[in-house]
């Protein structure tokens, strides 16, 4: 049986489709049987653990029981955003305020490293630098976000608190405040990570699909993988970095699924909004949006604490209708009818932040479980989290992703 759960994880028609998906360079069998390092799943998590791992002369085998970056990444809106889902002043109470500061720094720092390292191999990936508002909602109002702020201001990130009036005359939003941010991103998700997977073979790594692994075994000095077709690899670590479908040893408790919906406009025939920032609430589910460099608005959000694939799909065109009149209620002025709409299931934690590390009981077994709204800086955290502890380096954060519970 596969070693992880298997999930249909999206439904609907990405816009990410309107054009071919970049090529990874795969094989269809290993050419070797040992390596370093057995990285199980071929979206952005694995993409940047590989290249990560390749970067530092290790011998690398990337394994997808699909065809690469065609699970939760190929569904992806790819808001590239530092901040978490739940505010600094919440994470504060649940973790207490040096943690909580601490994972806020570290989620700015890599999503600042992860534009660095695009830029600096140098593949398209549709990367634009933006601003985001975070607007005033039902988890944190007005007053809440001037507490935020001034949370933030105090850990070092630099924000503005932004009135209702300000909003209205700047943005046309009718908010009671917002809390604006800088150096966050958008990309185009397929490309980021076709970008990071083929810079890994480049180095020597090897991406072979399909390849499902059914049996992973530890022993004292490496680790057993056989697939479904009888192959063996043997490798002095594995990692799973296979998204929302969760391995089965690892514990749910602090891990759940959920759905959830996304429509794209079709390219919108006027001005958008100043600076096209990326812009989300203070609400729960939240409303975010985006523009693409085509000129469309990518809207997401509804999100549904369920994720059976039946129901979650069922509600897929009642959810484009409610994401459109979300949409239109925020900017009366544009064209909010969904060209695309698709949903796709997420994971979410307590304090929404990611698991990172050796699982319990393991020496060399490790996971990415990338829960959260901005899954892509999780798995930059990942990728250097990860290089630490398997080259021995270290991570002066390795602590905060531990498999292990850090709410008081």
């Amino acid at each position: 049986m596969p070693v992880t759960r298997r999930v249909v994880l999206h439904t609907g028609a990405p816009v990410w489709r309107q054009r071919r998906a970049p090529a990874v360079r795969r094989d269809s069998t290993a050419s070797r049987q040992h390596v370093d390092v057995l990285v199980i799943g071929a979206g952005i998590s694995g993409a940047l653990v590989a290249e990560a791992l390749s970067e530092a002369g290790l011998a690398v085998l990337v394994v997808e029981r699909r065809r690469p970056i065609t699970g939760s990444t190929a569904a992806s809106t790819a808001l590239l955003q530092s901040d978490l889902d739940l505010p600094l002043t919440h994470l504060m109470r649940k973790v207490g305020e040096g943690d909580a500061v601490r994972h806020y720094r570290r989620s700015k720092l890599a999503l600042r490293a992860l534009a660095e390292a695009t830029r600096r191999l140098e593949f398209d990936a549709e990367l634009v630098e933006r601003d985001a508002l975070y607007l005033a909602g039902d988890v944190l109002d007005a007053d809440g976000l001037s507490k935020e702020a001034a949370a933030r201001r105090s850990a070092g990130l630099e924000v503005a608190l932004l009135t209702r009036s300000h909003l209205k005359a700047r943005y046309g939003l009718a908010r009671s405040a917002a809390i604006q941010s800088f150096g966050h991103f958008a990309a185009n998700p397929l490309k980021l990570a076709a970008g990071f997977l083929n810079h890994a073979v480049s180095l020597g790594a090897q991406v072979v699909a399909p390849f499902e692994v059914c049996s992973l075994v530890e022993r004292r000095r490496e680790v057993v993988a056989t697939a479904r077709s009888g192959a063996t690899v043997t490798a002095r670590f594995a990692i799973y970095a296979t998204g929302y479908e969760m391995p089965l040893e690892v514990p749910r408790r602090r891990h759940r699924l959920l759905s959830t919906y996304a429509i794209a406009t079709r390219p919108q025939r006027r001005a958008l909004w100043p600076s096209e920032c990326l812009i989300w609430e203070a609400s729960d589910p939240y409303l975010y949006v985006r523009t693409t460099s085509d000129g469309r608005i990518i809207c997401g959000g509804a999100d549904e604490d369920f994720a059976e694939e039946a129901r979650r799909d069922a509600l897929l065109e009642a959810k484009t209708r409610l994401l459109e009149r979300r949409l239109k209620k925020l900017m009366p002025w544009v064209d909010s009818s969904a060209d695309y709409r698709w949903t796709g299931t997420f994971g979410a934690t307590p304090t929404s932040t990611p698991s990172i590390g050796f699982l319990p009981r393991r020496k060399r077994t490790l996971a990415v479980l990338g829960y959260g709204g901005n899954g892509f800086t999780f798995s930059m955290i990942a990728a250097q989290v990860l290089r630490g502890l398997i080259t021995g380096d270290g991570d002066a954060d390795a602590d905060l992703y531990a498999f292990r519970p850090r709410e008081r």
